[in-house]
């Protein structure tokens, strides 16, 4: 369903991404882990160029895009079949939990404001916030914005749903919440790449572990594989320190 082949960015002349290949197949589970610096992050943003790779070929579903020759109509298409949820939220403040979500069904989607606001308040009701509809972001805490931010990603129904580090700037305290959110949508067999931390998390929701380490992929395979049993050095003292 999702095809990466040879994907490369480029910051300042370094390599952050040098070469990924990746393959992930509809409804797969497929978590991220690594260090800070290598990547992880930048994998994300260039699927649905937030960040433009400089080469590489990107497929998710029927969309198709050359690093080297995206159009505006292409990386529309892209969006349009991939979602995201960003570690910082990235919820507009000026804009209600209900209006967050309807944004992008109005924007990307080009549905109507009544279509957009009815899912807009079906998903809120999945995510537990039916009675947050008309808050704005500052008036939630940190881990119903996160579930904002989901919501708005599980709104948009899209083929990919990619996470990036979702729980990394929540208090300690909210980090369940949005993982049990996450577990939920996982249930559903939505295809999802997820970048994160959470060891504990990636064992239990992960049909496939990817550890990347200076900006290519190192090892890759089953949780009781990678994390168990992992081959490389370098993922074990990764392992060593997260542990």
């Amino acid at each position: 369903m999702i095809s990466v082949q040879g994907l490369i960015k480029r910051f300042g002349g370094t390599a952050v991404l040098d070469g990924i290949d990746l393959n992930i197949a509809e409804g797969e589970r497929v978590v991220v882990i690594g260090p800070s610096g290598t990547g992880k992050s930048t994998l994300l943003r260039c699927l649905n160029f937030l960040d433009r790779p400089d080469a590489g070929t990107i497929r998710v579903g029927d969309v198709s895009v050359d690093a080297d020759r995206a159009s505006k109509r292409d990386i529309l298409a892209l969006r349009r079949a991939t979602s995201f949820v960003f570690q910082n939220y990235a919820l507009f403040a000026n804009k209600t939990a209900k209006e967050n979500i309807m944004e992008a069904l109005v924007t990307v989607q080009g549905r109507s404001q009544d279509e957009a606001e009815h899912r807009a308040l079906e998903v809120l009701a999945e995510t537990g916030l039916a009675g947050k509809a008309d808050s704005f972001p500052a008036a939630l805490s940190g881990g119903q914005q996160q579930r904002v931010g989901i919501g708005r990603a599980m709104a948009i129904g899209a083929q990919l749903m990619l996470f990036d580090e979702p729980t990394s700037a929540l208090d300690p305290e909210w980090v369940g919440e949005v993982l049990d959110l996450m577990r939920r949508v996982a249930e559903q067999r939505q295809t999802m790449l997820i970048v994160t931390h959470e060891m504990q998390f990636a064992r239990e929701i992960a049909d496939r572990v990817v550890f990347m380490e200076g900006g290519r992929i190192v090892e890759q395979g089953p949780p009781s594989e990678v994390l168990d049993a992992p081959r490389d050095e370098r993922l074990r003292r990764f392992l060593r320190r997260v542990a």
